[in-house]
């Protein structure tokens, strides 16, 4: 008998353009994940509007994000592929799951004061209530693992906090997730300040290498990138920010060790240095990009993949949702 797959969960904004930093950090990781687990996918378009977006841009990027996963080699046969919006189960337990979260614990979250700064004339709930809709989007699916940025452990330790009151409250409901962490690239550097994540909102484009960016760009980019005043190419985080910024980048787009990098480079000066990492980023980059433009000329498929991904989601999490409702008291007919 097949032993049952564990149940990962994982989403990206469509909003700005994916950087290599979003690609390494989730995208890559999420190919090697589908066959190990019941995967579901999801393009978190609800999360999005907690900042003001171009309502045709969004639904642009909405269809441009899903072709992408699937340029980068995310199957929607292996997996479930969905927008968020197109699953209302999402919305319903984010508002029981809000009775079960402190205002305290939500105004405490670094993402909510770091936006709110950012976008400081437009605080809104939904921006407060952001972990509190993640926390549904997760439990939904009585998902047991779920990969994490170290951006993102602060709201995985809320969504884990929320499931373990809900339960002991009601008897256990939900399944409470477990984070996994890759390895190297879970924080990928600003290319101009590697102190900063690569962010698709910097103020500095330069720093951040988008997923359609053409080849002269990037190699661009990675020229200007800072390193020190060393000629060294050592993996040292602490005394070598730049370079080993650039070899992680580096080993993420090649498969190569840090080591076998190291060595690689060794003698090399940084110029050369970061001429191949620029050369290694748009080799791989140039093919996805070519299977993204075709797929995006096929709107049937898509729409197609988005059909039968929201109509299992939902299957999935309504299930879910109906035992919440029940243990809370809502009538059912």
């Amino acid at each position: 008998m097949e032993e049952q797959k564990k149940t990962l969960y994982s989403a990206v904004q469509p909003t700005n353009g994916l950087t290599i930093g979003n690609y390494i950090g989730a995208i890559k990781n999420w190919v090697q994940l589908q066959s190990e687990y019941d995967c579901f996918y999801a393009i978190a378009d609800m999360h999005a509007i907690t900042v003001r977006q171009v309502p045709a841009q969004l639904r642009q990027k909405t269809l441009s994000l899903l072709a992408l996963y699937i340029a980068c080699g995310v199957d929607p046969e292996k997996c479930t592929l969905y927008v968020q919006s197109h699953n209302p189960c999402h919305a319903q337990l984010a508002w029981v799951l809000n009775t079960f979260t402190y205002v305290g614990e939500m105004e405490r979250m670094t993402q909510f004061k770091d936006k709110s700064a950012k976008h400081a004339d437009n605080i809104n709930m939904g921006l407060m209530d952001y972990p509190v809709l993640m926390a549904a989007d997760i439990l939904l699916y009585q998902t047991d693992v779920v990969p994490v940025g170290i951006d993102q452990r602060q709201h995985l330790e809320i969504t884990r906090d929320i499931a373990i009151r809900f339960n002991n409250a009601y008897s256990p409901t939900f399944t409470v997730p477990e984070g996994i962490y890759p390895k190297v690239g879970a924080k990928i550097g600003d290319l101009l300040d590697p102190s900063k994540k690569m962010s698709k909102s910097a103020e500095n484009a330069n720093g951040s290498i988008f997923m359609d960016d053409d080849r002269d760009t990037i190699i661009r980019k990675f020229k200007r990138a800072v390193t020190d005043s060393n000629t060294e190419v050592k993996y040292d985080p602490e005394n070598k920010a730049g370079v080993s910024n650039l070899l992680s980048i580096y080993t993420a787009f090649t498969g190569k060790s840090i080591e076998e990098a190291e060595r690689e480079f060794a003698g090399c000066g940084y110029g050369d240095f970061k001429l191949a990492v620029g050369e290694a980023v748009a080799d791989k980059l140039a093919p996805v990009q070519a299977e993204q433009a075709r797929l995006l000329a096929d709107k049937a498929y898509l729409d197609g993949v988005l059909k039968r991904g929201a109509e299992r989601a939902y299957y999935v999490a309504n299930k879910t949702l109906n035992k919440v409702h029940k243990k809370i008291g809502f009538y059912q007919i």
